[in-house]
């Protein structure tokens, strides 16, 4: 059975992958800002396959229920410094092409208001 730390990565993961993929652009800049929290997440090479998988399978419609529930899982087992630290990355992500989209922001948006209403 995986720890929190897998289980809170990997959910950090399907975070930012569902946030580069709101605007239905992917481009290299992001894809480095999501290798950055990888490789400090996961400082061994981790087969990411079956999580790209789960992604990959879900339609634009079930985007935000996936992200919420992958939130919450983050959420439950971070600290609220690694909450900030993905955060971070996330504002990064958004900004990596230089445009924060409305469904860019409307994901950042969801992150800020659970995550900072305690």
């Amino acid at each position: 059975m995986p720890n929190n730390r897998t289980n809170k990565t990997i959910a950090g993961y399907h975070l930012l992958m569902i946030l580069a993929a709101a605007d239905f652009r992917f481009k290299a800049s992001e894809d480095m800002v999501i290798r950055d929290y990888l490789e400090q997440e996961f400082p061994f090479h981790v087969n990411l396959d079956r999580e790209m998988e789960k992604i990959s399978s879900l339609t634009p419609e079930e985007w935000e229920r996936h992200f919420l529930k992958y939130m919450d899982d983050f959420y439950d087992d971070a600290t609220p410094e690694e909450r900030n630290n993905l955060l971070q990355f996330a504002l990064d992500l958004t900004k990596a092409d230089g445009v924060i989209t409305v469904e860019e922001n409307h994901y950042l948006q969801l992150l800020f208001d659970n995550w900072h209403s305690e």
